[in-house]
């Protein structure tokens, strides 16, 4: 079976570096699929879980924001932040999101509405991955 590089990695760390059959990633204007020996491909992410499969198995990783590259059958991926959905410590994100939305209901003028949206949003997904 065909395959490609799959290389997702954030400022401080490489997260992924596998061969993988296929990848779905949360692309800013939707989901997209790669395939092996797809074209030449640049695309803005959004937070948002993404999927690969690799030997047969399904793997999923939080992405927090950031670029997808794909050429030459290597898919980069830099990522703000990434976890693996095995990594994600539930009770942490969990956490983050009680205190976004505490934040929102306090509407408060001093709360950065849109700083905890985002907030919310990114513990929500990372709650979401984490399930699988």
């Amino acid at each position: 079976m065909s395959t490609l590089q799959l290389e997702v990695v954030t400022p401080d760390k490489t997260v992924v570096s596998s061969q993988v059959e296929m990848a779905i990633c949360p692309g800013v204007a939707g989901e997209f699929g790669v395939l092996p020996n797809h074209v030449s491909i640049l695309s803005a992410l959004k937070v948002g879980d993404l999927r690969y499969r690799a030997d047969g198995k399904d793997e999923h990783v939080f992405i927090s924001g950031g670029f997808a590259d794909m050429n030459n059958n290597v898919l980069s991926i830099l990522a703000e932040s990434a976890e693996k959905a095995n990594d994600i410590d539930e009770a942490r994100a969990q956490a983050a999101k009680d205190r976004a939305e505490k934040r929102l209901a306090e509407k408060n003028d001093q709360i950065d509405a849109t700083r905890a949206n985002a907030a919310l949003q990114r513990a929500l997904v990372r709650l979401q991955v984490a399930k699988f």
